[in-house]
């Protein structure tokens, strides 16, 4: 996959995911996610600092992997925890999108190991949509990540996600049958049952 068609997958995997902020609530940021150990505050928070590292990786051809203070409310009343952190997810995304198109497959420094771009943007086309799924099902509105980005995922999502480099990142494999959708196939490989929220809600 060309440099070109990995930032446009960035870019559907942003989109995507932005459309399922709509039931962000205060009384739901306590809600447990399909993300296992982190409740829908907690992975808003960690899903904008991607966004972030993500326009690092941009503005400075490297990442930190201890990423800096979280971004601004976006203008967000202070006693309004979810507004803020609903605005700090659309504000990188805003800066996220199309800043990607100019960088080429330069390479990327992440924690000091040279990548190039394509895969960093890939990483993070993965994370973002997957994050995205977890925060719609938290809501109580789950949207399936749709068909045509999550078969362009999963392959990447196989190769970059082994048992060699899936300690600390995410949960084991869950078992679905091979001829499961991609969608499914792909939440699965990530540690998530693709059926449990789907089916009770949040």
């Amino acid at each position: 996959m060309s440099s070109v068609e990995t930032v446009a997958l960035l870019e559907r995997s942003v989109g995507y995911a932005l459309g399922g902020l709509g039931g962000v609530t205060p009384a739901a940021l306590g809600r447990a996610t399909p993300c296992r150990g982190w409740n829908l505050g907690a992975l808003l928070r960690h899903t904008a600092e991607s966004l972030d590292a993500l326009m690092e990786a941009v503005d400075t051809g490297s990442v930190r992997l201890h990423p800096a203070p979280g971004p601004a409310s976006g203008g967000a009343p202070p006693d309004d925890p979810a507004a803020a952190l609903v605005a700090a997810f659309r504000s990188g995304a805003a800066r996220l999108l199309g800043a990607w198109t100019s960088t080429g497959d330069r390479p990327v420094t992440v924690g000091g190991c040279p990548l190039q771009a394509s895969m960093v943007a890939m990483t993070g086309a993965i994370e973002i949509a997957v994050h995205g799924w977890d925060i719609a099902c938290a809501t109580g509105n789950p949207r399936p990540i749709p068909p045509g980005l999550a078969g362009l995922l999963l392959d990447p999502a196989m190769a970059l996600v082994t048992d060699a480099t899936r300690a600390g990142l995410f949960a084991p494999a869950v078992s679905v049958p091979r001829t499961a959708a991609p969608a499914d196939r792909l939440l699965a490989h990530l540690g998530r049952d693709p059926l449990a929220f789907q089916a009770r809600g949040a």
